[in-house]
C-alpha cells in the first residue's frame, strides 16, 4: 500500500482543493511526516484520476489562468477507507541507513566512529528540538498522534546512541 495515495485521498475527504492548495497544506502542515514532492502528488493525483477516486474540473477565478480542483469520488471514499484500515494495521519494516555503517566500525579508529555518531547525534538532537516545537494541529488529532509517533522514535534513538558512545568511550580497542 501506497502511504502517499492515502495522504491525498486522505486531505480530499474534507473539501476539494486544487493541486496548489494540496500541495501547500502537505508543506505546511504535513512536511514533518512526509516528503512527497509536488510532482509525485501530481503523477498520483492523475493515476487517482485514471482509477475513478477522485473527479478533476477546472474552475477560473478572474484573469487567472484556470486552475484544476480535485474531488473524491463515491468509491475515492471507498478506497480511502480500506487504505485507512490497511494503514492502521501495518508494521512498519523499519530500517536504518546507520545500521549499515555500524556494521563496519571496526574499519576506522575508534575516535573517528565516536566523532561520526557525535555528529548524528547532534543532528537527531535538532530535529528533535523541531518536532517539539510543533504546534498543536486542533483540527486533527491524527496529526499530532503521527508528530507525537516520530518525536518518541527520534528520543529513542537518541537515547540509544547515547549508549553507544559511551560504551564506545569505555571500550579498550585491540590495536
Amino acid at each position: 500500500m501506497d502511504e502517499r495515495t492515502l495522504l491525498l485521498l486522505g486531505i480530499l475527504m474534507s473539501q476539494s482543493l486544487h493541486g496548489y492548495q494540496i500541495n501547500e497544506f502537505i508543506d505546511k502542515n504535513l512536511s514533518r511526516v512526509t516528503s512527497m514532492k509536488k510532482a509525485t502528488a501530481y503523477a498520483i493525483l492523475d493515476k487517482l484520476k485514471a482509477a475513478g477516486f477522485i473527479d478533476v474540473h477546472e474552475e477560473q477565478e478572474g484573469n487567472r489562468p484556470p486552475r484544476k480542483v480535485y474531488s473524491i469520488t463515491p468509491s475515492g471514499k471507498e478506497e480511502f477507507n480500506k487504505l485507512l484500515r490497511e494503514n492502521l494495521s501495518e508494521q512498519d519494516n523499519t530500517t536504518f541507513k546507520g545500521d549499515v555503517g555500524l556494521m563496519f566500525l571496526d574499519y576506522i579508529s575508534n575516535e573517528e566512529v565516536i566523532d561520526c555518531l557525535m555528529f548524528r547525534l547532534n543532528g537527531l538532537t535538532k530535529q528533535i528540538e523541531e518536532l517539539q516545537k510543533t504546534p498543536k494541529h486542533k483540527f486533527s488529532r491524527g496529526i499530532d498522534l503521527s508528530i507525537e509517533h516520530h518525536l518518541v522514535c527520534k528520543q529513542a534513538e537518541r537515547n540509544w546512541l547515547l549508549l553507544v558512545i559511551e560504551k564506545l568511550k569505555n571500550e579498550q580497542v585491540p590495536t
